[in-house]
């Protein structure tokens, strides 16, 4: 009999993190570069602690870089929009941060969806499904070791042919 198929099995093990210590001026910079919309929070012990997205830095220029965000009042723009959805490297550079010590913590989303390594497809799945996510933070004892996205799981559905 073969053994079922967990998010371990499919993820992208090569997640791009950053730190809540980055500022967010350098966070546009990174993501431009990197061609993603957004990316996992890290704190100084590499735990995972929220998600930050180009929406955060957008939110955080259009209210003059001075607030912090209550996650309770927010969407988790990370996990819903893709990098199709992003804006370009000439945008980002036009938004105005009036605050050169933001940092990422300060604007970042402290929600989490995030499955366990050895969570069963069906669940990954459901959870995607239910929460209407494009991507997913797999985690091993609180810190990042892969992303599923829904590219990952049609390649699967490809592949069952």
């Amino acid at each position: 009999m073969s053994k079922s198929l967990t998010a371990q099995d499919i993820m992208n093990p090569e997640v791009i993190t950053v730190s809540d210590e980055m500022p967010v001026h350098d966070l546009a910079a990174f993501l431009t570069d990197q061609e993603i919309s957004g990316a996992p929070v890290e704190d100084e012990n590499g735990s995972l602690i929220g998600v930050v997205s180009v929406t955060d830095i957008v939110r955080a220029a259009s209210s003059g870089g001075d607030r912090l965000m209550n996650g309770h009042d927010r969407e988790a723009h990370f996990y819903t929009r893709g990098w199709e959805s992003k804006l370009s490297a000439d945008e980002l550079e036009t938004l105005h941060l009036e605050d050169d010590e933001l940092k990422v913590r300060e604007i970042m989303t402290p929600s989490v969806f995030a499955v366990e390594a050895e969570a069963p497809i069906n669940t990954v799945a459901q959870s995607m499904m239910d929460s209407h996510l494009h991507r997913l933070v797999v985690v091993r004892d609180g810190r990042v070791v892969g992303i599923v996205r829904t590219s990952d799981m049609l390649s699967l559905l490809a592949d069952l042919e």
